[in-house]
């Protein structure tokens, strides 16, 4: 099978390297690796740049020009990529070792499968491994209601078919456009599967969406949560609307921290899985 990586770039030209350097360690030859970026004033464009034309980077390809932002860049990549399996990895985030060896072993024991998502690790701004995220699987009751969106982008892998149906991200849509999406695919009949290994790092720093504008994707979660729950429609009064809202949260949580007690992941400290770190604490 082959893969194509499609990453959405803007002024992460400090952490672009190793995201670019994880894709290219996998040592598969059926790889490409589409760079979206909509017009960097870092050092972004001249490290791709310095790219072409090398035969370990024959896998690349990149296009750097103003886009409506993270959501039409990426839709652009899916467009435009060619593999079976599709990836998407933003520019401050990066693989763990044997990644695609996984991915590809795991598709091809499912073929019912559309979406496959593992587990991973949270990175501080250096690249130090701070804790794992070991996740449960697939319950669309527990995706729309829960505080965290558990699917993680840089550990999920699509089949071609998604995209070949016309499935894109909203664009309108600039902080929780994964969640939307998601859910959407599995309200579509899509199967989405969870693998129980650690296939990416993800980047906690300052200028991330997740750290800077934290307030401002949980209110569009929250927005999306409520346009796709059926309380809306079924509730009239604002003030039950609110009740059931709040018990159905608190219940997905319930149920999202039960499932990963009894699995004992918030016993376990190392990771074995890709090289990414030992001896760092586990995390909710």
């Amino acid at each position: 099978m082959k893969i194509s990586i499609v990453t959405p770039s803007l002024n992460q030209g400090r952490y672009l390297r190793e995201a670019l350097e994880s894709v290219r360690v996998q040592g598969s030859s059926l790889v490409e690796h589409l760079v979206l970026d909509g017009v960097s004033t870092d050092e972004t464009v001249s490290l791709l740049q310095s790219l072409n034309g090398r035969e370990e980077w024959k896998h690349l390809s990149w296009l750097s020009q103003r886009d409506g932002g993270q959501s039409e860049a990426l839709n652009r990549g899916f467009g435009e990529a060619r593999g079976d399996i599709v990836g998407w990895l933003n520019s401050d985030d990066r693989y763990c070792g044997g990644c695609f060896d996984r991915v590809v072993k795991a598709f091809a024991e499912n073929p019912d499968v559309d979406v496959l998502y593992g587990d991973f690790t949270v990175m501080n701004e250096g690249g130090v491994t701070l804790r794992v995220r070991r996740e449960i699987d697939f319950s669309r009751f527990i995706l729309l209601y829960h505080r965290v969106s558990y699917i993680p982008t840089p550990a999920t892998f699509f089949r071609r078919r998604v995209f070949d149906d016309g499935n894109r991200l909203q664009p309108n849509l600039h902080y929780a456009m994964d969640y939307e999406f998601f859910l959407r695919l599995a309200d579509a009949g899509y199967k989405i599967r969870h693998i129980p290994y650690v296939l990416a790092d993800f980047r906690m720093h300052p200028e991330s969406k997740s750290c800077s504008r934290e307030l401002v994707q949980a209110r569009e979660k929250r927005e999306i949560m409520r346009s796709l729950s059926s309380i809306g429609r079924r509730v009239g009064s604002p003030l039950l609307r609110h009740a059931a809202f709040m018990g159905l949260q608190w219940t997905a949580s319930v149920m999202r921290y039960s499932e990963k007690m009894l699995r004992g992941y918030y016993f376990r400290g190392t990771v074995q899985e890709g090289g990414a770190g030992r001896g760092v604490p586990p995390t909710a």
